[in-house]
């Protein structure tokens, strides 16, 4: 009996088994988050309908259609990375300038500081070169063989 336990519990830290344990968890922690961007999707495309019912306000509705957008792409990327197991770099740069366009959206292009706007159009730049360069760099180092000893 001793012994049965001890291989047992030699088995729980067998380096492949952790790793595959712990992609399953990773698996269900992204999954989960699927299901409530899903809700809150949900959730706010109810609260903009009913938002239609009151007065218009543009800015508002601008803002909620963004907001879901935002969460589509997220969802889209969460769901990829569920496939492949991998991040869409590039999916995550158009998330990451939508996001930062519907900021300077919302608040409105007069109200945002100079310095502000300076700093937010150097990172729109920044995420602009990396959203032209990533099909260069994939096929730059994309025909790199790594050599195993």
């Amino acid at each position: 009996m001793p012994k049965r336990i001890l291989v047992e519990v030699n088995s729980w830290f067998q380096r492949d088994r952790i790793v595959r344990n712990l992609e399953v968890f990773q698996d269900i922690i992204v999954i989960s988050l699927c299901v409530s961007l899903f809700c809150v999707m949900l959730i706010r495309l109810g609260d903009m309908f009913f938002s239609f019912l009151h007065p218009l306000d543009l800015r508002q509705v601008t803002s909620d259609i963004l907001f879901i957008l935002i969460l589509v792409e997220l969802f889209r990327l969460l769901v990829d990375y569920i496939q492949e197991h991998s991040i869409s770099v590039g999916a995550a740069v158009e998330i990451t300038i939508v996001s930062a366009l519907r900021e300077i959206i919302l608040r409105g292009v007069l109200e945002i500081p100079r310095d502000q706007i300076f700093g937010i159009s150097v990172f729109l730049l920044v995420l602009a070169g990396i959203f032209i360069t990533i099909p260069w760099i994939s096929k730059s180092f994309g025909n790199i063989k790594v050599s195993e000893d």
